[in-house]
């Protein structure tokens, strides 16, 4: 066991975990009390049932939203590092271009998803797309900001020796950004997530292709709330994955930088 996992504190794990038991205790209790009705408001039971009796169908359809999550995080990862890395270089690119991007993180989804979708063929990569708009905003800006963070005196150490600007870039402002790089990457993880959730909403594709909104969709219809919160749960879980595995890469990869603290 490497020391790292040696000396990791538990109370972020154990802690989370006795909250999230206790607000299920006390929800079952309230729910079994007060006879509350599962197509009103079902209990934890209900729900856990309703979770294994549509296993497989929930499954295929967390696969199927997590595939659209993930393509369109990494889509925003690439292009918003690589026009994070044109704006650091062109002030003028920036000032230019960086109100358009601004647009686009202010723009509800909601909104554009049906121009994308009809523009589209293909339901898949319109999903795809639609969660890349929602999740390309913070790592342009985060990794933008943490470029020009750059020490200045470092700077000028650089131009003095005459580093080119590819010098400076790789040895300088890229490690000096990585922090940032990284809290963006945390952010934008979600914000996938919950784009694809609210582009399979505006689509409201079904068959073997169907993500855990469209599931979302037919529990409302059938009034069947305890399905419906199974879907949400899955979202839910899934949201938490995403954040723990942006912590745990970013705690690798910034050890040196004190990252162990992200």
């Amino acid at each position: 066991m490497t020391p790292f996992l040696q000396h990791r504190d538990p109370l972020p794990v154990i802690a989370p975990v006795l909250v999230g038991g206790i607000i299920l205790g006390l929800w079952q209790v309230l729910c079994t009390a007060l006879a509350v009705p599962d197509y009103i408001f079902p209990a934890p039971t209900s729900i856990f049932r309703a979770l294994v009796a549509n296993g497989s169908v929930l499954a295929g359809a967390l696969v199927n939203t997590l595939a659209v999550t993930l393509l369109a995080f990494a889509i925003a990862v690439v292009v918003g590092t690589l026009i994070a890395l044109v704006f650091v270089q062109s002030r003028l690119i920036e000032i230019s271009l960086l109100p358009y991007a601004i647009m686009l993180q202010v723009t509800p989804i909601v909104a554009i998803a049906p121009l994308i979708i009809i523009m589209i063929d293909d339901t898949f990569i319109s999903l795809v797309l639609c969660a890349a708009v929602v999740a390309i905003f913070p790592v342009i800006s985060n990794t933008t900001i943490g470029l020009r963070t750059a020490d200045p005196g470092l700077l000028a150490y650089f131009r003095m020796n005459k580093a080119s600007r590819w010098q400076m870039l790789i040895r300088l402002r890229i490690p000096s950004a990585l922090p940032f790089f990284f809290a963006g990457l945390r952010i934008a993880s979600g914000l996938s997530l919950i784009g694809a959730v609210v582009a399979e909403f505006v689509a409201g594709t079904g068959g073997r292709s169907s993500g855990l909104a469209y599931e979302i969709l037919q529990a409302g219809f059938q009034l069947d709330m305890p399905r419906m919160f199974a879907a949400l749960f899955l979202i839910s879980l899934a949201g938490v994955a995403l954040a723990l595995a942006m912590a745990g890469l970013s705690r690798m990869a910034l050890r040196g930088q004190g990252g162990d603290d992200l």
